[in-house]
């Protein structure tokens, strides 16, 4: 078995078939119509299915595809000791349309709890696939960045400090807990790195009374924490984009702001950097990338829409990625998750596979290989 980093690899989320889709909304919202056990073992046989679809692909590396899960991130914080979930009246704003009204709030001492369910998830995949199996969760800004500061409730994490350094401790199990369950390639999406580079956001976070600058260097912190003692073995990858819901977006800004901290303040071994749109700004801020092993994964192919890049274009990307980053420390990967929540972007799932095909085929063409 291969390992990590790839030529080739994708964010982690696949489309939900529609078995699937419909086991879940048996299960969930027709009051239990069908038992957890059905609905394990349907969300099994796909996770399955799925997992052949990557491996025939020749993607060095798989996942489950977030079958089980609803959002990319609310599933994982809401098993988090100390972490409640909410439902609300009005959902986060994206282009055009609403997440559903799920909130996370702080309600006591946050922990990672030995029991988290994404454990077993992780093993379910290491058990099915003779390649390199990932599992990815969100990252620690995600339990700051989406938590409204009025639900934060303990009294001790009024305090910033505090409050990060216990979610950094949370982190810090987590990862623990993941090497212990066979994981060698944790991926963690810190998306919110690209939304402090965007000025709605920053200036929502000035609102609040918070320094956006001074976040992303405090978010930077809270991910080195995290992962500074993990054995050697294990890799960690990092995904930032600006938002994906039913192929809509929640943020738009060049990388600048954040770059240096993300790169040489993380610790972070694989960068996978949203690249499909002028959204996400132009190439320069890879010069910020240190000379050696780390490597990003360049998402110049979109799971948005399923119209397929040209391979021809995508190589012409990859000569002006290298003015600023040593060729030999860049691979490819799709933009982000094909369905961050279970409604999926809107492409079908042919077009989906095409576009991981794309993926590996693109690899093989710049580097020789998807694993080199």
């Amino acid at each position: 078995m291969s390992r990590p980093p790839f030529r080739a690899d994708h964010v982690g989320s696949l489309l939900r078939s529609k078995t699937v889709a419909d086991a879940r909304k048996q299960y969930f919202d027709d009051k239990n119509s069908l038992s957890a056990e059905e609905l394990n073992a349907i969300e099994n046989q796909a996770i399955i299915e799925q997992i052949k679809m990557q491996e025939a692909t020749g993607l060095p590396v798989v996942t489950d595809g977030e079958q089980r899960r609803s959002f990319w991130h609310y599933d994982f914080l809401g098993e988090l000791t100390g972490l409640e979930l909410e439902e609300r009246d009005e959902g986060v704003q994206f282009a055009g349309i609403k997440l559903r009204p799920i909130f996370p709030t702080i309600q006591s001492k946050l922990d990672f709890p030995d029991d988290h369910p994404m454990l077993e998830h992780f093993r379910f995949v290491a058990n099915n696939t003779n390649v390199t199996p990932k599992i990815s969760i969100p990252g620690p800004s995600c339990c700051h960045f989406r938590t409204a500061p009025e639900d934060i409730k303990p009294a001790e994490y009024q305090d910033l400090d505090t409050l990060l350094a216990d979610i950094a401790a949370t982190y810090k199990k987590a990862v623990n807990a993941f090497y212990k369950a066979g994981c060698r390639y944790l991926q963690m999406d810190d998306i919110f790195f690209a939304y402090l580079c965007d000025t709605k956001h920053r200036a929502e976070k000035q609102a609040q009374g918070q320094d956006p600058d001074e976040l992303i260097e405090r978010y930077a912190w809270m991910m080195s924490e995290a992962i500074k003692d993990r054995p050697d073995d294990m890799v960690i990858g990092m995904h930032m984009c600006r938002g994906n819901f039913r192929s809509t977006h929640a943020a738009e800004g060049a990388y600048d702001p954040a770059a240096d901290a993300v790169f040489n303040k993380t610790g972070v071994d694989i960068f996978f950097m949203e690249y499909d749109t002028e959204r996400a700004g132009g190439l320069e801020p890879l010069k910020f990338l240190a000379k050696g092993k780390q490597r990003v994964m360049a998402g110049f192919v979109t799971t948005k829409h399923g119209e397929l890049e040209s391979i021809d274009d995508l190589q012409r990307k990859f000569e002006k990625a290298s003015q600023y980053a040593d060729i030999d420390q860049l691979g490819i990967a799709p933009q982000c998750g094909f369905a961050s929540t279970e409604e999926g972007n809107n492409l079908s799932i042919d077009e989906q596979r095409r576009k991981l095909d794309l993926v590996v085929e693109t690899a093989e063409k710049i580097w020789g290989g998807v694993a080199t």
